[in-house]
């Protein structure tokens, strides 16, 4: 059974191209653009530090993403404007 009721749309944030830099970290899945033995760093085949790099521009690449498009945080430090009192629900007033 499902929990969203008929008639009702879920509200979608609008699309941000930053989004689009997530798409970098999936190049790593494309096995012929490293395969390869050389060169070498520090005696380590081309195919195994190619995806330790890979590993830290994913993370990269998802930071960036996420500093650019998290929403704002609220303006400035201004208190609540309603009291506990209003606050209260209960018909104790």
């Amino acid at each position: 059974m499902s929990t969203v009721k008929q008639g009702r749309k879920v509200p979608r944030k609008p699309f941000n191209p930053w989004y689009l830099l997530l798409i970098v970290p999936l190049l790593v899945l494309v096995t012929p653009l490293f395969n390869m033995d050389g060169p070498r760093l520090f005696g380590m085949p081309f195919f195994y530090w190619f995806q330790l790099l890979f590993v830290a521009v994913g993370v990269l690449s998802t930071w960036i993403v996420y500093l650019m498009t998290r929403d704002k945080e609220p303006a400035g430090d201004a208190p609540d404007k309603l009291s506990v009192d209003d606050l209260d629900e209960g018909d104790a007033r």
